[in-house]
């Protein structure tokens, strides 16, 4: 996509600063619910459990789709 289309290394770079921006606001919600004890409404925090390990699958999958050298690493 970055070569044959044009402007492609735009969707590109959206993509993949999109994704980590994702991830920095997840990581900034999982801290802030452990920074107000959210982990009291046991309820709510096992359904944002069970979110955040399929996202983190999702994340991993993702990471080692390419198979390139990095991915072994």
């Amino acid at each position: 996509i970055c070569r044959d289309v044009n402007y492609g290394w735009i969707i590109h770079h959206l993509h993949a600063n999109g994704a980590s921006m994702f991830f920095i606001c997840l990581f900034i919600h999982v801290g802030r619910g452990l920074y107000y004890s959210s982990y009291t409404f046991l309820e709510t925090w096992n359904i944002g459990i069970l979110l955040f390990l399929p996202v983190m699958a999702t994340a991993f999958m993702g990471y080692v789709l390419p198979w390139g050298q990095m991915s072994f690493w």
